[in-house]
């Protein structure tokens, strides 16, 4: 079947609120652990027994994004409408660390809640910034359907933008758990290992990991690595349209060292991906090497770009090499781009061999992107865990898929 074409009412199961986890548990990597391995069996086991479950001879690759407290909440002058501005990315300057670091003003792309009682004018807050007064003020610059861009000034010029933010803003948690952002939350919806800063959300399967669990999987000799995917608003958003075509997937920001891509060039180790996004990164990084024949780098994977007939079919050492051709051209560190790329049933994998990832929402692309890679064989695995008592979503318990 044409992936445009399947419809989404395949991809529902009854999840009742009360197997979402609300909180996370109090040790990290003591919860459940569903693994599948390549032969299809299943095993209930326990997060912290990752290394031993793991094949030898592994790379594991994890999202070191950061959440940032995105959600910031203004009134208006006299006592007014409270107006909630929620910042999804950059755009000038465009580049996150340059936003993150400037010290005079920058504007983003943002949602905006009761976005109609702010018609003109700019809102302010004063943020108290080490035990000194900045008055931050946000001003509407455009709106373009849902979303607006925004401007953020403030009157101190010692001052970033991300002490702005840290200052001003909330941990934006999920919707679905239906409550409010707790204090916990700055800790525990952050990574152990995060610290780049860009994302609006969570990724998630790497919640679990613990610095203790890090040490036996490095005692195992597993290769641990990182790359970055700023998580946007849209990655846990279900898909509303009734085939899979007609979904839009939304733009995210990728970078990826030379070493990953060096190491990925050598095909020496199997990779097992921390997280649907790091998956989405990997495979993005395939594609985008088949597109930087001549070393010129393009700037997004498109949404349906893997499932082109004329799509290129290069071995992953050939794709690595066309990248590494434009770091060499251009005396790059990184491979920056953006992705847009959907993966669902009849998609290839061409550099994830494993997973570590959490229980997906129904009808979400998340949930396409497991079934693509266990042969359609999602269901058999959701009904064991909602059978056995397993935790759902972003706090949940978490699958290693083989």
């Amino acid at each position: 079947m044409n992936p445009r074409d399947i419809s989404i009412e395949d991809y529902d199961y009854p999840l009742p609120d009360e197997r979402i986890a609300k909180h996370p548990l109090q040790q990290r990597d003591s919860c459940r652990l569903l693994v599948r391995r390549a032969d299809g069996t299943l095993d209930s086991r326990i997060f912290s027994e990752l290394p031993a479950l793991l094949p030898d001879n592994v790379m594991l690759v994890a999202n070191n994004t950061r959440v940032i407290n995105a959600r910031m909440r203004f009134r208006k002058p006299g006592a007014g409408a409270k107006i909630e501005i929620f910042c999804l990315e950059p755009c000038s300057p465009s580049d996150y660390e340059r936003s993150f670091a400037s010290t005079q003003g920058c504007s983003w792309q943002c949602l905006v809640g009761n976005s109609k009682r702010w018609k003109e004018g700019e809102l302010t807050a004063d943020l108290d910034i080490d035990g000194s007064t900045v008055c931050l003020t946000a001003t509407r610059l455009s709106k373009d359907g849902a979303s607006s861009v925004v401007r953020f000034d403030w009157n101190n010029p010692e001052v970033t933008f991300s002490r702005i933010i840290e200052a001003a803003g909330e941990i934006p948690i999920p919707p679905y758990l239906n409550r409010d952002t707790e204090a916990a939350d700055s800790e525990d919806y952050q990574t152990v290992y995060s610290h780049i800063e860009g994302s609006v959300a969570a990724p998630t399967a790497g919640l679990h990991f613990t610095p203790e669990l890090f040490e036996g999987l490095r005692a195992k000799g597993v290769d641990c690595r990182e790359l970055t995917l700023h998580v946007g608003a849209g990655t846990f958003a279900p898909v509303k349209s009734e085939t899979v075509g007609d979904h839009e997937m939304h733009s995210e920001f990728i970078s990826v060292s030379r070493s990953l891509i060096e190491e990925i060039a050598k095909g020496e180790r199997t990779v097992i991906a921390v997280g649907t996004t790091s998956v989405r990164t990997l495979e993005s990084l395939y594609h985008l090497g088949c597109m930087a024949a001549g070393g010129n780098l393009p700037d997004e994977v498109a949404q349906w770009y893997p499932y082109m007939e004329n799509h290129p079919e290069l071995t992953v050492r050939q794709a690595m090499d066309n990248l590494l051709a434009c770091l060499d051209k251009t005396g790059s560190d990184n491979i920056v781009a953006s992705t847009r790329i959907i993966i669902a049933p009849g998609y290839r994998y061409r550099i994830v061999g494993g997973m570590v990832t959490n229980f997906h929402q129904p009808k979400s692309t998340l949930l396409l992107l497991v079934s693509a890679f266990t042969g359609g064989d999602w269901r058999r695995m959701y009904d064991r865990a909602l059978a056995d008592g397993f935790r759902f979503l972003s706090y949940g318990d978490a699958q290693l898929l083989l």
